[in-house]
């Protein structure tokens, strides 16, 4: 079956350009022109990857983005019309994977969209099972207990744990992060990766404000201490 992407735009002239460049990577694309329109398709028909736009008639972006994150660790691209902080942090808080500012390139667009589809739940580490202290890590069977209690990770926060996992000690910039958690060797915000960090302590610390597991090393980057 072929890739299934939902684009979520209201302006008529950005969802047909974006169809057409999409179509042209010879993916399949199902349109949104409101937030609500774009839950109902979703429930409908899951998509492999979903394209948000923040400014939306009805629901906007971020509620959307909620909303499919709560049934779906699909990849998530949160688009926005200006280069604003706020914007980015909050649609990488409601649950996105990535963003994108328009105006963008098509092969920008379909670069990182081929990156977060090669990414899997699963990660080729020689230890399958990681234990450090109460956080326990089941890579192969993507399960992660704090205390013995399940928690849900999103794709993403679970890659980048893993990373880390694997690794101990070792301290990782945010450009290394990036490429390895999202593919990205030739673009992509750091901000990616302080966001899901931040979001990965609230889900695997007891105290995120004071990490015990994921820790920063400042003007270095980020480890998993032991």
């Amino acid at each position: 079956m072929r890739t299934h992407i939902l684009t979520v735009e209201d302006d008529e002239r950005i969802r047909a350009a974006v169809k057409l460049a999409l179509e042209a990577e010879g993916w399949e694309v199902a349109e949104a022109a409101a937030g609500s329109e774009a839950l109902e398709r979703f429930e409908q028909r899951p998509a492999d990857v979903v394209l948000i736009d923040i400014m939306l008639p009805d629901i906007d972006g971020f509620e959307v983005c909620r909303e499919i994150r709560r049934a779906s660790d699909v990849p998530i691209i949160m688009v926005t019309a200006r280069d604003d902080t706020h914007d980015i942090v909050a649609g990488l808080e409601a649950g996105a994977d990535d963003y994108l500012t328009k105006p963008f390139a098509p092969k920008e667009l379909s670069a990182r969209i081929r990156a977060l589809l090669r990414r899997t739940r699963t990660s080729d580490v020689g230890a399958a099972h990681l234990r450090f202290g109460d956080l326990e890590i089941i890579a192969d069977e993507g399960t992660v207990r704090v205390a013995g209690r399940e928690v849900h990770l999103t794709r993403t926060e679970f890659k980048l744990l893993v990373e880390l996992a694997t690794n101990p000690g070792r301290v990782f910039s945010r450009e290394v992060l990036l490429e390895r958690v999202w593919g990205y060797d030739y673009f992509g915000d750091g901000r990616l990766v302080d966001v899901h960090i931040r979001r990965l302590r609230t889900k695997v610390e007891a105290d995120p404000a004071n990490p015990r597991h994921v820790v920063t090393v400042r003007g270095l980057g980020y480890k998993l201490q032991t």
